[in-house]
Formats: C-alpha cells, structure tokens, sequence
C-alpha cells in the first residue's frame, strides 16, 4: 500500500526528528537510520530525549548525556539525554531560591507543579534546543537524528509573549502543569533559534512513527496537526509493524492481518497529504547492530532462530476478576498508555463482576460511539449501567471555571498564555478527574469500574494544592468535597484496586512501570497488570508471530518478576469481543 522507508534512498535533512506515541518503535527506527546513514559515510550524531528510552540496548553501549563514539559503527555518535534528570535540574533551578524563605506546603506544591510530563518535556526541549541552535553542530555533523520531538503544545507555549514575562511568578490559578517556569530565564534567544530551525524546511524533517491501528494512526494525525499549524510543515509518516503475509489456514494471522488492513485504508484524514512510508512486522528484537542493519534490507522478516511456543500456565483474566471480588474492591480503575486496550479489560471486569451477581457501574471517557461498539446492540444486564464522561464538555466546563476565577485581573497577554497552558495534557486529567469524583460520590452503593485514571502527579498536585489553600489563605483552583474524600479513598487498598493494562514490548512495559511509581509516590499501589495481545498466549504457525511470541517474553518475565504484586496475560485474540455475552464470555475464559 505504501512504498517500504529506507532512509538511503531519501534525500534527508540536516535534523531528523522521530515522534509518535510509546511503542510505536520510535527508537529502534531511529537507530537503525542512524546506523544506515553512518554506513553511507555521513557523519552522524543520535540524540534520545524519550523517558522510556531503551537506546542503550539497542546499540548495546553504555550512554550518557554527553556524544560518545560508537565504537563498532565507524561515523556514529550518540547521546542519550535523561529528561527525568534534566527535569530534575529544572526544577530545583525553580524551586531552590524559595526553600527557606517560603513553608514547607508552599514549596511542596511548587515541586509537584513541575513534576507533570510537559515540565519533562520542556526540560528535554532545554537540552536540544541547545543542539539545534548551536551553528557548530552542523560543522561537525551531516546528520542529527532525534528520538522524539517536541509537542505542538509546548512549542506553541513558548512562542507566547507571557510565557517570557513575570506572570508566571505571580500566577496562581492552578491549572499550570508546566508551574512557575523560572527555568526559561535567560534562554528566549536560544529557544527562538530552536523553534525556528524546526520550521525550516531545509534544515529539519520530522517524522510520525505510527503503528497500522487506529488508536496509533489517530493520534500521529493529532500530533500532524498540532504540529503543521505552528509551522513545521516538512513531515513524512512510517507505518512501522505492517505484517506483509496473510497466512489463511491461521486464524490469529489472517485475524492480525485483517485488521491492520482496515486500519490503512481508515486513515485519519489529516495523513492523507502526508508522505507515507511503511515497515515490516518483523519476528526478531530490535537490538544489537545487526538486527538493525537487516531492517531496511528487507530480505526476510524473519529470526534465523525458531521459536518454539512453550504451554505456559500464565494467570489469566478471571483470576483478576476473582480477587476483585472476593476483597470487595469498591472502585476499580483500568490505567495505562492509549492503545494497550484498557476499554476493553474495564468492560470485561465489569461484566465479569455483573455476573457474580454485583451491581456495577462502568464509566469511561471513550466516545459514546466506541462504548456503543464495545457492547453492540443487545441489551445489558439490569445490574449494569453505563455512563460516558465526554472529555470536550468537562474540559471546557473547567477551563471557563479557571479563566473566570483567574482571567479577570489578567492583561491580554496574560489571558492568551492562559488559554494555551489550559491546552495541556493535565488540564484535560484535573477535568476528567472532577468529573470521575462526582460519579464515584454518587456511587456508594455499586462497584464503579473507570476507564482511564489520574496520574500520581494529578493526584498529588490536587492534594498540595488543597494544602496550599489551608497555608497561604490565596486561590490555587478550587477543590471540591468530592475530589477531597476520593483522595483518601483511592489510597484505601481495601476499597481501591488500581490495575495496569500494558503490552508484552519494551515502551510500553517501560512507561507502565514509570506510571507505578508515579502512583506510589501518591500512596496507591497498584493490585495488578494485566499484560494484553499476547502472541506467547496463542497457538499460531505464522513464523513471523512465532517469532514475536518468543521476543515477548523477556517483557512478560520482567513484569512477573520484578514488577507487579499480581499479573494475568490476555492472548491475542483473533475475534474481538463485542457484546454482552461476548465479553461475558471472554471474562471468565480460563
């Protein structure tokens, strides 16, 4: 359908920027252009700025911040970039003068507004501003690849004139989830030049990593678009993981097959104009120079190695369900990256408790149309209702509640910066979160079972905020009586059970462990992980998924092992269950 991507045969620009969300393959692209351009005799300098970067067992060398010489690939230098640390050190730059001088709660609410993922971000954005400013660089390099780039959120904060001015000192709204950016202080010229390098088509390409599904696909178009209105308009998109063989007397292959297909030929309408490019779904690990080198060979999609599928006795779903119900659990939340399947595992759970006899009520912020989809036509059982927080209305239900409370002693500059930080990722959480607490307060006499839930971070912050209230007798967003009884509540392991729905790959199972801690640093645990789409879970003679099934088992081993208190494995499933009795079934399936 679209012609396969080797970066030899495209005449690429000076920077090269992978984006796209976790698991998609980011990384092992990156690499492998990297590798492939060094080969042709260009010089080339690789930069990972991704916090679940797994760069370092890709090329198998220890990394740091600071370029180092690869040194069994002649013209490959490379760097990886800790933005957790660099975030670190943003904060504290921002914090550090006010520790002593302020209390205690003050401080601690500073340092958890910028604990979120856009402080991450605009803390790795520091880092290669000062690489894509930098005129030395192109001196010394033909080639600088990135894993990951900047969000069209971010960018379009610091393109803003109060982002640079002293109303983030004095801001107290509430909403920031960036927090007072004393961190850009100085740094204006450097970002400008950064910022414009990205616009400029001779010197930058950026391209989306999607996976052919339409979780993926949705949010590269989303991303596509962001981006392109702000100006960086030189972008090209890599289908990664498009299976080139539909083996028909295999029902998981065929399955597999079929389903990618329908996902490229619905792709969002923001690709269409994109310059698209597909990869293979290969069987072997990404890792190691040779592996990455027989990417763009396209020889075979193939290990040499077979992988023999072994008869696990891996936990299974029910078991979940089982234990949920025998402790009583009160409120259930499914939490995990998009694409994982999280709808699906909440909706299972809660038909597999319905049918413990339990009166259970499910809520998600999924379209109407996909909860529709997920339980088709038929009819539901009396002890189950539904509900669906639509993130649109809750969003600008909280943003009128922000602006109205804070934007009448603002200047129009003011206001404008506002508005865009209200565009932020935890925005959208600290809504859907009020929203969840309301339909929890009122729930007290059924299991509520939530699709999607609060980060740590929004839990912490909501929780400092309300001791900055009790401190500093100032507005910081009001809390209400709802979100201050459910915070204890969640923490409560005998009425809360929080379960992590991941996928048997490197990002993914990388990403679900910083969400962990990121809850522990709230004081939840989380009761179990639910790995999903297992090939090691099924029984196929597609080579290729064989292989994959035997790739996956590093990952599935680690979180047994060294991750979760409990885990189950849901296979691949070659039908989807859509209905009540199919997830019925698929609930108690052993």
């Amino acid at each position: 359908m679209y012609p396969l991507y080797n970066p030899v045969s495209l005449e690429l620009t000076p920077f090269i920027f992978f984006t796209g969300k976790g698991g998609v393959g980011k990384t092992s692209i990156a690499c492998a252009t990297a590798v492939a351009l060094a080969d042709q005799g260009k010089k080339v300098l690789l930069v990972s700025t991704d916090p679940a970067s797994n760069l370092q067992d890709v090329l198998d060398v220890e990394l740091t911040g600071q370029a180092v010489e690869i040194p069994t690939i002649e013209n490959l230098s490379a760097a990886n970039i800790d933005p957790e640390a660099a975030a670190r050190n943003y904060r504290e730059k921002a914090v550090g003068p006010y520790r002593g001088k302020l209390p205690d709660a003050v401080i601690q609410t500073m340092e958890e507004q910028l604990s979120g993922a856009c402080t991450v971000e605009i803390a790795a954005f520091d880092e290669f501003s000062q690489l894509l400013s930098d005129s030395n660089v192109l001196e010394q390099y033909d080639h600088v690849v990135f894993d990951t780039a900047p969000t069209g959120h971010t960018l379009r904060l610091l393109r803003l004139p109060a982002a640079w001015s002293g109303f983030l000192d004095t801001s107290t709204h509430g909403a920031s989830c960036l927090g007072p950016l004393s961190g850009l202080e100085g740094k204006k010229e450097m970002y400008a030049k950064a910022v414009e390098a990205l616009s400029d088509f001779e010197k930058t390409t950026l391209l989306l990593v999607a996976r052919p599904d339409g979780s993926s696909l949705t949010e590269a178009a989303r991303a596509s678009y962001e981006l392109n209105e702000i100006g960086v308009k030189n972008q090209g998109l890599i289908v990664n993981g498009v299976l080139q063989t539909r083996y028909a007397e295999d029902a998981v292959s065929a399955a597999f097959y079929d389903r990618q297909q329908r996902a490229l030929t619905d792709v969002p309408a923001a690709l269409k104009n994109v310059q698209t490019y597909s990869l293979p779904f290969v069987s072997y690990s990404l890792t190691g120079v040779d592996n990455l080198r027989k990417l763009f060979s396209f020889s075979s999609m193939m290990d040499a190695t077979v992988h023999v599928q072994e008869e696990a006795d891996m936990p299974v779903l029910s078991q979940v369900i089982d234990d949920l119900e025998v402790n009583n659990t009160r409120v259930i939340f499914t939490m995990g990256k998009g694409g994982v399947g999280k709808t699906t595992v909440a909706s299972a759970i809660a038909v597999g408790l319905v049918e413990k006899g339990r009166r259970v009520h499910l809520t998600t912020t999924d379209p109407a149309s996909h909860l529709t989809y997920t339980f088709g036509d038929a009819s539901l059982n009396e002890r189950l209702t539904i509900s669906r927080i639509d993130p649109a209305s809750e969003v600008a239900k909280y943003k009128a509640e922000v602006l109205r409370e804070a934007g009448a002693t603002l200047t129009e500059e003011e206001v404008a910066y506002l508005q865009e930080d209200l565009e932020s990722p935890c925005t959208e959480e600290i809504a859907l979160f009020k929203a969840f607490a309301a339909v929890v307060h009122k729930a007290d006499d059924e299991i509520v079972v939530i699709d999607t839930a609060p980060t740590g971070h929004t839990l912490l912050l909501l929780d400092s905020t309300e001791a900055y209230h009790k401190e500093m007798s100032r507005s910081a967003g009001s809390v209400p009586d709802s979100v201050k009884k459910l915070l204890p509540r969640l923490r409560n392991p005998k009425e809360t059970g929080v379960v992590i729905v991941t996928l048997p790959e490197a990002t993914p199972v990388l990403e679900a462990a910083r969400l962990q801690e990121d809850l522990k640093r709230a004081q939840i645990d989380p009761r179990w992980w639910v790995i999903n789409q297992s090939f090691a879970a099924v029984q196929t003679v597609d080579p290729v998924l064989q292989g994959r099934a035997g790739s996956e088992k590093q990952w599935i081993h680690q979180v047994q092992n060294e991750l979760a208190a409990k885990y189950a494995v849901i296979p691949w499933l070659a039908e989807e269950k859509i209905g009540y009795e199919k997830l019925k079934e698929f609930s108690q399936q052993n």
